[in-house]
């Protein structure tokens, strides 16, 4: 997920759209406080045995998460403007460092699950500490440097999407487990909003990218005009209903259908429908943050790969947007279901846009050396904390991934 250098913002406030749902500007150290804490609160229906599993290589434990974005704020904020501050313990940064070369080596992804120590109460013991630090840091907002506001606001954004891990990546965990735990019985799936038609976007010069004041990532900008339409976007995403018809049709099965890598992909993992389904008693079950449940085929189909999202597009005789088509479309206020859902497969690889240049420093790293082998994902999910999501946001998995709240709406090009 794109965890990178921002855009600098202006002045020692910032646009609530990156920390709050409303209108309102919210203070920098109340912003803090408030999204420290949604983090412990996402992490306390778990026990410590849950907090240090790792079911796959590109999911991490949530005690991880819970240290990696404090060692974040140690490692950019503390260490270098807060004078006097002392490491919690000098190992973390060994231990809780993702991928950031610059900040140094690193433990191995793969094997996060494997450090039970330090325990999950330990964790808790180093969230206090940093986040004492940084709060007494933040106590005089009004004389804070705007270099100090930026990295914090950085952080918390990236705190942020590291919440948004901790429910994918536990769900994954769960979903191997053969009793099917539920993390929350009260999180399901909603049906999808009944959107009926296509939005026609005519032929058109459009602006596209982070405009203004608010917070961005640096993979947003430079703003910059593109060519879109003559085009047909749908309304609605695509629901289970849908992928089901797809399914007894044979589209996990029809070659044609599918890029090569994607076919192959098909036969080595054995897909033969969405992630996280699972069959029982002829029935098709999903397994949710609520627990394993019933495939309600009004509902938008989830967990499925840019690969089956593009074959399953080209068996509808349709095709997926391309993330300018998307946000186009999307700032008309017309698509249903555009945030806080799923997140929406494009057709777009992930590349750099016209003139961007990547951050300089650590902080620079997440986005511009990954611009490659990525497709591009828009909108948001029913797991993305409230108040992340922007038009503008470009986030980007490799198309195998399905781990994801991750679905699909398509488009169609005049004959």
């Amino acid at each position: 997920m794109s965890m990178t250098a921002l855009t600098p913002r202006r002045g020692a406030q910032f646009a609530s759209d990156a920390f709050a749902s409303d209108a309102r500007v919210t203070g920098l150290r109340q912003a803090f406080r408030s999204v420290r804490a949604h983090t412990e609160a996402l992490a306390a229906p778990l026990s410590a045995e849950d907090q240090v599993v790792q079911s796959m290589p590109d999911a991490s434990p949530t005690k991880w998460h819970r240290a990696h974005t404090t060692w974040f704020f140690e490692q950019f904020l503390l260490e270098p403007h807060a004078p006097g501050y002392r490491r919690f313990d000098e190992r973390f940064a060994f231990l809780f460092n993702s991928y950031y070369v610059a900040a140094g080596p690193r433990h191995a992804r793969p094997r996060r699950g494997l450090v039970t120590r330090p325990d999950a109460a330990t964790i808790t013991a180093y969230r206090a500490h940093v986040d004492a630090a940084v709060d007494a840091l933040l106590a005089d907002e009004a004389a804070l440097a705007p270099e100090i506001a930026t990295i914090v606001e950085i952080g918390l954004n990236h705190e942020q999407q590291h919440q948004e891990l901790i429910l994918t990546d536990i769900l994954h965990a769960f979903s191997e487990n053969p009793i099917a735990p539920a993390y929350d019985p009260a999180r399901r799936f909603r049906p999808a909003t009944s959107s009926a038609g296509m939005l026609s976007l005519p032929e058109g010069i459009h602006t596209i990218g982070h405009q203004g004041d608010g917070f961005s990532y640096d993979n947003e900008s430079p703003a910059h005009r593109v060519l879109v339409g003559p085009v047909g976007i749908d309304r609605a995403l695509v629901t289970n209903a849908d992928w089901l018809a797809f399914m007894r049709a044979g589209g996990y099965v029809n070659a044609a259908l599918w890029l090569s890598d994607g076919f192959a992909a098909v036969q080595q993992e054995g897909w033969c429908a969405p992630g996280h389904w699972r069959e029982q008693d002829g029935r098709w079950h999903v397994m949710t943050l609520g627990g394993l449940v019933p495939v309600d085929p009004a509902a938008p189909v989830c967990h499925v790969s840019y690969y089956e999202a593009d074959a399953y597009a080209r068996w509808a005789g349709r095709h997926l947007p391309s993330e300018q088509e998307w946000e186009v479309a999307t700032r008309s206020g017309e698509l249903a279901d555009a945030f806080g859902v799923v997140w929406q497969w494009t057709r777009s690889a992930y590349a750099p846009y016209p003139g961007y240049r990547a951050a300089a420093g650590a902080l620079g790293e997440y986005n511009g050396k990954f611009m490659v082998n990525q497709m591009v994902l828009r909108g948001s999910s029913l797991a993305t904390p409230p108040g992340h999501a922007r038009t503008t946001y470009r986030n980007f998995f490799p198309p195998s991934a399905r781990w994801q709240f991750t679905g699909l709406r398509l488009v169609t090009f005049p004959a």
